[in-house]
């Protein structure tokens, strides 16, 4: 999976290089925002600008990691939600939970508030 991790100004961003996040790659994708929740991280950036499409396990696992760190006092959003993407979340009620930007800096931004 074409995954990438860092920190910009005390926030760990996991940068998704996929155009489909899908049960095959969801493994590596969960243990990365994982370990991140488990090194103590407070908060936490997943980053899908490239991402076109996302199936019903990508869903889930969103919220089971929105779940993770909410439990160990994490703040996790998303940026670069494309508008597909932003539909399915908003279908099935995962944008009520987890804060989603437009981009990466509004994110970032967002945190600092």
């Amino acid at each position: 999976m074409n995954l990438t991790t860092g920190t910009v100004d005390g926030v760990a961003i996991v940068r998704v290089g996929e155009t489909r996040l899908m049960y095959p790659l969801l493994s590596e994708f969960a243990d990365a925002v994982t370990t991140l929740i488990k090194s103590g991280e407070r908060k936490v950036l997943i980053d899908l600008a490239p991402v076109v499409y996302v199936d019903s396990a990508s869903i889930g696992c969103l919220m089971d990691l929105y779940r993770q760190s909410n439990a160990a006092g994490i703040t996790m959003k998303l940026s670069g939600v494309q508008k597909r993407v932003a539909t399915m979340l908003t279908m099935t009620g995962a944008q009520q939970f987890i804060e989603v930007h437009r981009d990466e800096q509004s994110a970032l931004d967002a945190f600092g508030e």
